[in-house]
């Protein structure tokens, strides 16, 4: 049977819906007959030019084949021989396709234009000393980010195509001698497990990845720069790339992650230790302080020093609302110049989140709406709630939560509610790893680099919360004559 090239190139124009942006170009050799087609905008048409137009226009032999033209013709782009409907899919990825007469097969060559944004810091995790490289929404530029910090034969890339109709190529990236099969294998699992029309982001796969995709805590650690990436993956975890996003994923997760920052491990441990204890406390401040203040107010003023209940009594005596209601109209307040200031636009968005804290505060101080003691304890909650920033959106419920149980239980249903919180983290499981660990169960050596930090030196081994095959982390080297080296 014979195949004509220009039918099947127009045959695949149509199956795409003769999309104008559909290349095909006709070239005739002689007495064989070539049709390239290609996308327009996400090829590189320089490439094409120079690499397989010019090539082909000093051959001159009449007779060949697509694997003479790859090995022999068109030698300075990568190029492989594939069947019609592969070949498709690679059209889609920016590769063009070149057809010849009589052959059925396609010969596609990798021409695809990689255009987006620059490696540059990203805004979530800025460091005062340290690398300043950010992931980008490129795939190849995100894995070539890690593999520049890690030259290394055992680290490994298995890649996956997700999506009916996006088709996102998301990358698993795990050291071979280190990680354990299992969690591979349950990531790889979990991903099969469903099937949607398209991922636009990673965020799409935490909830494929998470044991309770309901529960408003995270349960897969990201980040967005590659060193972080780096340090997660020597410490046995698997990072999973998505093309078009700069968020990583990292797996497995334990919810101490969020308490440490990059900057913590390009500073001194000692002051990095207070700066953990700080978050810790920042932590509690945001979740717990409105509950108290209100359950003070209703249920246990008497415990307040008398100078500090009389300064209490005497804003608030003349307020139309209770304290619960006083202090769920000022969080929503704050809400609502938090939402303004972030969709406005950017040069106004910082001065209507300042002007109106300060204008709207101070009036309905001013009306005798709120008092200066409330604005004040919401105000200190609002702010502490971003000290951890990936849990802000947690923290901000539980805010909420604990206001909620402070006025109708008092302190004791504070303190009932924080044992039920914690028995309930002590359940959560991600991918073998317990979620309060190195605490809960308590392991420990890696008390090591959790809330407090100790010197680099002192960390020899691997989490052992984390499952992995290859422990040893750091060992001493030793002289010819067997003494150590630091002696």
């Amino acid at each position: 049977m014979n195949i004509f090239a220009k039918t099947q190139a127009q045959g695949i124009k149509k199956e795409f819906l003769d999309s104008p942006d559909i290349i095909i170009k006709d070239i005739n050799l002689g007495e064989v007959n070539l049709s390239l087609i290609f996308i327009d905008g996400l090829c590189n048409i320089e490439e094409i030019n120079r690499s397989i137009l010019f090539s082909l226009s000093q051959f001159s032999k009449k007779d060949f084949t697509l694997e003479a033209l790859q090995t022999k013709v068109i030698t300075f782009c990568q190029a492989e021989i594939l069947t019609k409907e592969e070949a498709e899919e690679k059209l889609l990825r920016g590769f063009a396709v070149l057809f010849k007469d009589g052959d059925a097969r396609g010969l596609c060559f990798n021409t695809v234009m990689y255009s987006g944004r620059g490696v540059e810091e990203p805004p979530t995790s800025t460091v005062i000393s340290g690398p300043r490289e950010g992931f980008t929404e490129t795939l190849k530029v995100n894995l070539s980010l890690i593999r520049k910090r890690l030259p290394s034969k055992k680290l490994k890339v298995e890649e996956l195509v997700i999506g009916r109709r996006t088709k996102t190529r998301v990358n698993l990236v795990y050291f071979n001698d280190i990680v354990d099969a299992q969690i591979v294998d349950e990531i790889k699992r979990k991903l099969d497990k469903y099937d949607i029309d398209g991922v636009l982001d990673s965020y799409y796969l935490t909830k494929f990845l998470e044991n309770r995709p309901n529960s408003i805590f995270r349960q897969i650690g990201n980040c967005e720069k590659p060193d972080i990436a780096v340090a997660k993956l020597l410490e046995g975890r698997v990072v999973v790339l998505v093309d078009g996003t700069p968020i990583a994923l990292t797996i497995p997760y334990v919810m101490f992650e969020d308490f440490q920052s990059s900057n913590d491990y390009y500073s001194d441990a000692h002051r990095v230790s207070i700066l953990r204890i700080i978050r810790v406390l920042g932590l509690f401040i945001s979740i717990f302080l409105p509950g108290m203040y209100i359950a003070l107010q209703l249920y246990h003023y008497k415990v307040l020093p008398l100078k500090f209940l009389v300064t209490i009594v005497n804003t608030t005596q003349n307020l139309p609302l209770n304290p619960f209601l006083e202090i769920f109209f000022i969080i929503v307040l704050f809400d609502i110049l938090f939402e303004a200031s972030v969709r406005m636009p950017k040069y106004l968005g910082m001065a209507i989140s300042i002007v109106g804290a300060l204008i709207l505060g101070d009036t309905a101080v001013k009306a005798g709406l709120v008092s200066p003691p409330g604005v004040m304890i919401v105000a200190l909650s609002a702010i502490t709630v971003y000290i951890i920033p990936n849990q802000s959106s947690q923290i901000a419920l539980l805010r909420i939560a604990f206001a909620i149980i402070g006025g109708t239980l008092g302190f004791h249903g504070i303190i009932l509610g924080l044992i039920f919180l914690i028995a309930y983290l002590c359940n959560f499981d991600s991918f073998q790893t317990p979620y309060l660990a190195p605490y809960s169960p308590y392991i420990k050596k890696d008390m090591k680099d959790f809330i407090l930090k100790d010197s680099l030196t002192t960390m020899t081994s691997r989490p052992k919360s984390i499952p992995n095959k290859n422990v040893t982390r750091l060992k001493r080297r030793k002289e010819k004559n067997g003494k150590d080296s630091n002696d």
